[in-house]
């Protein structure tokens, strides 16, 4: 093994730990800006997983899938913000 390769595992080891992290702040809380605090690290160490993941495995099929869940995590992140300043997402 490499040391290119060890050291993606490695980066995934800690994008998983930190997953771990925080979905456990996910769930604890203790506020609702925690949670949506929570929800946006979550999604933005997911998509670095996939990326790290695309790069190991050397296809360009992880990095649309990055891509997308990149733009879903910004969208869920705006309508959640919003949500909790406004109280409703459409006006």
């Amino acid at each position: 093994m490499s040391l290119f390769t060890s050291v993606l595992l490695g980066a995934q080891m800690l994008l998983g730990l930190a997953m771990l992290l925080a979905l456990l702040r996910l769930l604890r809380g203790p506020r609702a800006q925690d949670r949506v605090l929570a929800l946006d690290t979550l999604y933005v160490n997911g998509m670095l997983l996939v990326l790290a993941l695309g790069i190991r495995q050397g296809t360009t099929l992880y990095f649309e899938a990055a891509l997308v869940i990149g733009m879903l995590g910004f969208v869920s992140t705006a309508a959640l913000a919003k949500f909790l300043l406004r109280g409703e997402v459409i006006e």
